[in-house]
């Protein structure tokens, strides 16, 4: 009998190459169309932030943005927000982008790089751009050959400002070699006592945003701690709270005849479970057993949720008055339920960036209760300045005003790193 398990081939690699660059849809449609004040406070709830700046619209309105803005994970989740502005492939390429040349093969999202270059504010009519600028053949201890896939995205208003923009990791395996290996290294999961949870417990009672109390630019030194704030012990509750706030992702999930005819689109998605039903592979996120379909020995988080803790993180530490620029992260580990993140972070550099604009860069990442740091990443703010004055936005790369123009410049500055 012939081996129908979807497999990495040199063939599916170079036509995954051929498409770098080219604009296309998105392959879900955007969570929220007009993303208002309801659907803030929701995307900031799911990863257990209730910052007022977000969630409070009578408190916002008395801040420099004179409005509700919404959180950072808002602007620049893959399928949050923006209508396509590429709503169809152009006839003559049709050929060459059409389905996913490594349909079937597992996708872990890896690593992200965000950046912000004004804020969202409520009811806007959005738009997305979306090309592939990267493919990378490698070898991966957890599942033998891998490929590294990088995206960009760009956010925009209609008829407005290109708002943010970030690259995607997704790092795709063999599911069969994925089982195969995923037998060594496995977390034992150790029952919590009394005490560990009233020490996160306290940790959480004990949590601060700094809020309508500016952190000046003078007042910060190279050297300086940020955080921590504790995420955990994670369960499969809080990855429903996610789903509330920021939908079902990529694959376009949905319940009952909407979820039927998605089947009928990705079939390769759907496994069946123990009863002979197919359901999504995105359930080995709450399901044992699709974990270790998936090559895992258990339920693990959503690489996007750490990053969103990590966006927490800074919005907690920075202030209404200042504006989170930058942040990338990489996911070196899974982060499997039952387990406790400590987001820290500390000040590394002190600077003016572009334009005399007052800016710190931090260095942050998550450890879980094994002393493993996961997510290790970086971050820039910039913040108010008693002799530089207030915070001035940042410009998109190359002065980009639309979409368009921003999405080429992060295609063009993507190739320029690979060279």
């Amino acid at each position: 009998m012939s081996d129908s398990t979807p497999r990495i081939t040199d063939e599916a690699i170079e036509k995954l190459r051929a498409r770098i660059g080219i604009p296309e849809p998105h392959p879900a449609p955007p969570h929220y169309l007009r993303p208002g004040e309801d659907a803030f406070r929701h995307v900031a709830e799911a990863y257990g932030d209730d910052n007022p700046l977000y969630c409070d619209p009578d408190y916002a309105a008395g801040t420099r943005w004179k409005s509700a803005i919404a959180p950072p994970l808002l602007v620049g989740g893959d399928t949050l927000i923006g209508e396509d502005e590429v709503p169809e492939i152009p006839e003559e390429q049709k050929a060459l982008m059409r389905g996913d040349p490594l349909r079937g093969v597992h996708a872990f999202y890896s690593g992200s790089f965000h950046e912000w270059w004004a804020p969202l504010l409520p009811g806007k009519r959005l738009k997305r751009r979306n090309a592939l600028v990267g493919v990378g053949d490698k070898k991966s201890e957890f599942a033998g050959r891998a490929v590294h896939e990088w995206t960009a995205q760009v956010f925009g208003e209609e008829n407005g400002p290109a708002l943010a923009g970030q690259y995607r990791l997704m790092i795709r395996t063999e599911r069969k070699e994925a089982r195969g290996r995923s037998k060594k290294e496995v977390p034992t999961p150790e029952p919590y006592t009394q005490e560990q949870i009233e020490e996160i417990d306290e940790l959480y009672r004990n949590e601060t945003v700094r809020g309508a109390d500016p952190r000046h630019f003078e007042d910060v030194e190279e050297g300086d701690v940020v955080g921590p704030i504790v995420k955990g012990p994670l369960t499969v509750t809080d990855m429903i709270c996610w789903h509330v706030g920021v939908g079902m992702g990529l694959y376009g999930v949905k319940a009952l005849r909407l979820g039927f005819e998605n089947r009928q689109r990705i079939p390769r998605f759907y496994h069946p479970d123990e009863l002979g039903i197919p359901d999504v592979m995105q359930r080995c996120h709450w399901d044992p057993a699709y974990a270790r379909k998936a090559g895992n020995p258990t339920t693990y988080d959503y690489g996007r949720m750490r990053e969103a803790w990590l966006m927490h993180l800074c919005t907690n530490w920075m202030g209404d008055d200042a504006w989170l620029w930058k942040l990338d992260v990489e996911f070196r580990r899974f982060n499997y339920v039952g387990d406790t993140h400590w987001m820290r972070g500390r000040v590394v550099r002190k600077y003016l960036a572009e334009g005399d604009r007052p800016a710190v860069d931090l260095e942050i990442g998550g450890e879980n209760q094994r002393g493993e740091v996961t997510c290790p990443g970086h971050a820039t703010i910039l913040l108010p300045s008693r002799e530089h004055g207030g915070v001035r936005l940042p410009d998109p790369p190359g002065g980009a005003t639309t979409c368009t123009a921003a999405l080429d410049a992060l295609v063009d500055r993507f190739a320029a790193m690979e060279r």
